[in-house]
């Protein structure tokens, strides 16, 4: 059975980093929308990029802390060469 990797201090570091700037980019977009508009209907761009941003997110978490060792990995990179 493959056995859970756990994530080191770099990976979570820049984890923390990637969460800081996401809050910080959607406040920043989301207080930019709809300033200049004065009551006319806008179109919401800043929705479609918070989303998207927020599915990276959620991706790079999950790539954190659901990482599984890959037996099969180290015996192809053996097989190829790379780890003699």
């Amino acid at each position: 059975m493959p056995q859970k990797v756990k994530p080191n201090g770099k990976q979570i570091s820049m984890l923390i980093i990637h969460i800081v700037i996401f809050l910080i980019g959607s406040a920043a977009m989301i207080m930019l929308y709809d300033k200049d508009s004065h009551g006319k209907w806008t179109y919401p761009w800043p929705a479609w990029i918070v989303a998207a941003w927020g599915l990276l997110l959620i991706g790079h978490i999950c790539l954190v802390f659901t990482s599984y060792e890959d037996n099969g990995y180290t015996i192809y990179r053996r097989q190829q060469g790379y780890d003699s």
